[in-house]
């Protein structure tokens, strides 16, 4: 018996990373913002290294999300709400390792992570970092009608 994997468009990928994006930067922002406040620089250079430090919080906070909900779930928000899921090459629930790794990729190498991804994709449709992580984004299946199901006792 063969099993068949539903590849996740890359369309659909994107408006899940979409989401995800804006849910943890309004988080991010205003937490960074709670917790530094709102402050005033008088130099042009502070004010170009106070806003390119956000990356490196910001970015965790999305390593962190992506990293504890995929491999808990498989799926984070943005996933769930479009019906996507991160498995293993086989379907199955990905290894931490490889969600880490992907996760990686995705929180702080993104642009180059996709352009490779596009131009070196394969047949599984994934970006470098799940290539190195052994991770796909699947398609889940609609649930059975349930008018379908039949119940046998053993």
């Amino acid at each position: 018996m063969s099993s068949e994997i539903i590849l996740a468009k890359w369309s659909d990928r994107f408006f899940a990373w979409l989401i995800d994006f804006i849910i943890i930067s309004s988080i991010s922002t205003a937490t960074i913002f709670a917790v530094f406040g709102n402050i005033d620089y008088e130099f042009e250079e502070e004010m170009f290294w106070a806003e390119n430090t956000q990356y490196i919080p910001t970015s965790i906070i999305f390593f962190v999300y992506w990293t504890v909900l995929e491999y808990k779930t498989g799926q984070t928000i943005g996933k769930k709400i479009l019906n996507l899921k991160s498995t293993d090459i086989d379907g199955k629930t990905p290894s931490l390792k490889g969600v880490l790794i992907s996760s990686f990729g995705k929180s702080f190498l993104l642009p180059f992570d996709v352009v490779l991804g596009w131009i070196l994709t394969n047949q599984k449709r994934q970006r470098i970092f799940n290539k190195l992580g052994d991770t796909l984004v699947v398609k889940i299946k609609e649930s059975q009608d349930a008018s379908d199901i039949t119940y046998q006792k053993d």
